[in-house]
């Protein structure tokens, strides 16, 4: 992706959410999203979502797209057994890293992130849970607006939400370090894994028990 794309999938960020605030406001729900232990690292200006003790013994690093079906197959399966299982028990640091196929998939980023790093997963889970309703709509403006009520729902106000989706130098950034990880990786389809250095494509949960206890032992 060049610049001038990145330039304007960023514009396209302002633009499209700054339409969507004329929509009107709907109740919001507080909800807690706490997810245990999570990391703060900073790379190339951008907060790694990092969940897991951070000094585990296997590093897992899913690169994935909000848009993408298959990963929404693996968050709302494979993933929460692989947390009860290896990350809440201290055997693996996980991290997850957007991939910017569509604007749609930049938006639902934004969001996600707008909740910072302790409701990150758990926003990330929403959105994932209601793929099938915002990520089918043809109309931008309502896919922004179904993205800002999974905000709302985590419990942001609309100012906070307008605010993240309005950050241009933001998505910018995030473009940018979605090239940089991609380039390092080689990452072409969603989802990848990079479990301790290698990539893999995606697998059964089975598949993934296999590796990692392999690791381990």
């Amino acid at each position: 992706m060049n610049k001038g794309v990145l330039a304007a999938l960023a514009a396209v960020v302002a633009i499209g959410a700054g339409v969507a605030w004329y929509l009107g406001n709907s109740d919001s729900t507080d909800v807690a999203m706490t997810d245990g232990d999570t990391t703060a690292e900073m790379v190339d200006g951008v907060t790694e979502m990092t969940i897991g003790d951070a000094n585990a013994p296997v590093e897992i690093i899913e690169y994935a797209s909000y848009t993408c079906p298959h990963c929404a197959t693996f968050h709302q399966g494979a993933f929460k057994q692989m947390k009860a299982d290896y990350i809440d028990t201290g055997k693996v640091k996980f991290t997850y890293r957007e991939v910017y196929f569509d604007r749609p998939g930049l938006w639902a980023s934004m969001v996600a992130r707008c909740g910072g790093q302790t409701r990150f997963f758990g926003i990330s889970d929403m959105i994932y849970a209601q793929q099938g309703e915002w990520a089918r709509l043809n109309d931008p403006v309502q896919i922004a607006d179904a993205l800002r009520q999974i905000g709302r729902t985590a419990g942001m106000n609309d100012d906070e939400i307008n605010t993240c989706l309005e950050d241009a130098d933001k998505a910018e950034k995030l473009v940018a370090w979605y090239e940089a990880n991609a380039a390092r990786h080689d990452v072409t389809s969603t989802p990848s894994f990079v479990i301790d250095g290698r990539k893999y494509s995606n697998m059964s949960y089975e598949e993934f028990q296999s590796i990692i206890d392999g690791k381990l032992n």
